[in-house]
């Protein structure tokens, strides 16, 4: 079936509730010709009606968060996991703190809202606010810790709102807490809670009745309520009320008032007064193609509280119009409830419940009522299957811009399929190197036009040169730029190579023009800053059109006829080092079935991100005899490698080797790269009781931008590892010894 250039870009900011509807919406039914691309600084977004239940230890962490990087990849969605920071309006572009901009057609803007901390002296250095969640729920962990340590330690805190927020995380904090007192054999009075609100009743929002049944549980439940109390001032032990009262206490809790970030107003949105996007009834912003929702989004025509039960009823529509937006249909709009439900866990497997006029005290059936909602909610994110070709928003279908804008050709193979001059000419015109990168040994560059680079070679090195390409594993092309340079250098690294030069090779999907240069500017502008970190200089390269993003670089590196690092260096008596956690093949095999969690992922990307650069340092500073990379063969592979090219044996343990969150998991399911049969064959090099141990199958997952494998002198191994982890290589870790040649094996594995 043909496939669908991509002619425009939807970007979501901001992984809240409405998003994740939306992008659950656009995966069962794609558009085609339509890039999505969520920008978000957590991969796993809190669903807030579960949160205080996590907080008071109902629910465990998986249960109450949203993993957005299965959902994006259901949704055939790029996930860039970053901060937004500004917008271009004239550009149509999205700022972001830690990369290139990224282009949109049609925006949508759901990151939530703060409390409001600036204006009270001392909040925003030592009161704990509720938001960001991810910083509460470290704050929060690391008091829960603290409690169960020392559990004989009196132990006081204060919450600063006594909106639903408030009152929520209070009987939840208490809750936990207490129930940590009372396992450790300790009075429940070791704990003083403080709620602290400046008007004259809990839950303004809500009914006077239901707010007076909230305050008499607190009472109940011997919570210390101050109510007609302003806060002005935090101090490290204690918060001052403008009335006189002091409260000594460890941690204060903010959960005032909400606030909006300040780039939007800044950008040159029409705000409220606080600072939040202005929406009409469709969700649009006084910018016609930038919509918003949730938290963040203020409707002139029915303004609403901050709350999340707001942001989940505009999910549906919101993408709806996201959807009419991009197809140039016309725009339908919402109107919000007036009135709603409000559940409020008491954190003791109870639920209060108001729904004005009507409101009902504590008690278990309500909790079980809330309990079935969330649950229900929560796993339509779970139930993701992963989409087909002819299900996929790349297939052409009716209804597509590109297929109303341009005629229908065929695409030209050879060299017919190189991407075009001007969006090259157009790409390094923005694409910026250092300027110790105009280095003197390239004599013709990307600054010249000529048919290829030329580099002077110094008398007294040699040329150290290796290829790789291979298509892209995380759906961000500037992430995907940094790993494959990343992987593409470490044979140079692992050769005691000094990285110099670089060319490039390029797949690019099928787009319009605009759009196959944002791709190609995010790509090379990651592949470039890991370049410039090595201190070498990208000079060339090649372009071209196909199905799936893919990319290579062939890199060039100077070294000492003396210094180089082979593989059949390997002395007896050596002790094997590996620097790197392995499990990347069996995590992004379960990544694609939409099996892995998100925080696995995260983490094997910040592994295939760490350069091998300062761990090849280490190793020749402690004369290291043979090193390699270990990346496509796996584990094994490359020591197979290593062991026959020496002439020795080794012996290994298999438990000492590191290995990446999640891996064991997904392997132990049956989950593993389509090249695992292939590198498994060197299990008949292997002599080993331990081939059904969980960990054993890692042995042969083939890595992308793994660790270095290198055979230290035994004398030096511990200063060696002991350097390596000062260094930032968390995971390195002795793995095994050298041995004389072995009739009976080539390498064996013990436990």
């Amino acid at each position: 079936m043909q496939v669908a250039p991509i002619a425009q870009d939807l970007v979501l900011v901001g992984g809240g509730h409405s998003h994740a509807i939306a992008l659950k919406q656009f995966g069962m039914k794609p558009i085609p010709g339509v890039r999505i691309t969520l920008i978000t600084d957590v991969v796993q977004t809190p669903y807030s009606g579960m949160l205080p239940g996590y907080v008071a230890g109902l629910y465990d962490f998986d249960e109450c968060h949203i993993d957005l990087r299965p959902l994006s990849n259901f949704a055939q969605a790029q996930i860039v996991v970053d901060r937004a920071v500004g917008l271009d309006l004239v550009n149509q572009r999205v700022i972001c703190a830690n990369r290139p901009p990224i282009a949109f057609d049609v925006l949508s803007i759901g990151i939530g809202s703060t409390p409001t901390v600036a204006p009270v002296p001392g909040a925003d250095k030592y009161a704990i606010a509720v938001k960001p969640i991810a910083k509460f729920l470290d704050q929060w962990q690391k008091i829960l810790d603290r409690v169960r340590e020392n559990p004989q330690e009196p132990l006081t805190l204060a919450i600063v709102g006594g909106g639903a927020g408030g009152v929520e995380l209070t009987l939840a904090v208490q809750a936990n807490l207490q129930r940590i007192y009372q396992q450790c054999g300790q009075p429940p009075a070791n704990l003083q809670v403080h709620l602290v609100h400046r008007g004259d009743r809990l839950l303004p929002s809500r009914s006077a009745t239901f707010a007076r049944k909230v305050e008499k549980l607190l009472r109940d439940r011997n919570v210390h309520l101050h109510l007609n109390e302003s806060v002005i001032e935090v101090e490290r032990d204690r918060i001052r009320c403008e009335s006189g009262l002091e409260i000594e206490c460890a941690f204060v809790f903010w959960v005032t008032q909400a606030s909006a970030a300040t780039w939007l107003r800044e950008s040159g949105l029409a705000t409220d007064e606080d600072g939040f996007v202005l929406v009409d009834d469709c969700l649009r912003s006084s910018h016609p193609q930038i919509f918003a929702a949730g938290d963040v989004a203020t409707m002139q025509n029915h303004p609403r509280p901050k709350a999340g039960v707001f942001a989940v009823r505009q999910g549906q529509p919101l993408a709806q119009n996201l959807r009419r937006a991009l197809q140039g249909e016309l725009l339908r709009p919402f109107q919000p409830q007036k009135n709603y439900l409000i559940l409020l866990g008491t954190g003791t497997g109870a639920a209060i419940a108001s729904r004005d006029p009507f409101c009902f005290g504590a008690a278990g059936w309500i909790w079980n009522w809330k309990d079935r909602i969330d649950r229900q909610f929560m796993q339509k994110f779970r139930d993701l299957e992963p989409m087909g070709s002819e299900g996929s928003g790349q297939t052409s279908q009716s209804g597509s811009r590109w297929e109303a804008e341009q005629p229908a050709v065929m695409q030209c193979a050879g060299c017919g399929s190189k991407v075009g001059s001007g969006t090259l000419e157009s790409v390094l015109q923005r694409l910026k190197q250092s300027e110790w990168s105009q280095r003197e040994e390239v004599l013709i560059g990307l600054d010249a036009p000529d048919d290829a680079a030329v580099v002077r070679v110094p008398s007294d090195r040699v040329l150290v040169q290796t290829i790789d390409y291979f298509r892209d594993l995380v759906n961000d092309p500037y992430l995907f730029g940094q790993i494959a340079t990343n992987h593409c250098l470490s044979d140079l690294f692992a050769m005691g190579a000094s990285p110099q030069s670089a060319l490039a090779i390029a797949t690019l999907p099928r787009a319009i023009e605009s759009k196959q240069e944002e791709t190609l500017y995010a790509l090379m502008a990651g592949a470039i800053d890991v370049l410039n970190q090595a201190n070498a200089v990208l000079v060339g390269g090649h372009t071209i059109e196909g199905t799936e993003l893919a990319f290579g670089l062939t890199c060039n590196g100077f070294a000492l006829p003396d210094r180089l690092l082979r593989k059949s260096g390997m002395q007896i008596g050596d002790a094997l080092i590996l620097t790197k956690a392995i499990g990347t093949g069996t995590l992004f095999a379960a990544d694609m079935r939409l099996q892995a969690k998100g925080r696995w992922i995260e983490g094997a990307i910040a592994s295939m991100l760490q350069s091998n650069q300062a761990a090849a340092s280490v190793l020749q500073a402690h004369h290291a005899n043979a090193c390699t990379d270990v990346t496509g063969f796996g584990l094994l592979g490359h020591l197979a490698e290593m062991v026959q090219a020496s002439n020795v044996s080794v012996s290994l343990q298999l438990e000492a080797i590191a290995l990446l969150d999640g891996a064991v998991t997904t392997a132990t399911q049956g989950i593993l790269s389509s090249l695992h049969p292939q590198n498994s064959r060197v299990d008949r090099l292997v002599h080993t009781a331990l081939r059904q141990h969980p960990h054993y199958p890692l042995l042969f997952d083939p890595q992308t931008a793994g660790g270095l494998l290198a055979s230290v002198p035994q004398a030096e191994a511990i200063a060696c590892l002991e350097t390596l982890i000062a260094k930032g290589y968390t995971h390195s870790r002795i793995i095994g010894q050298v041995l004389p040649p072995s009739k009976q094996a080539a390498i064996t594995i013990e436990s």
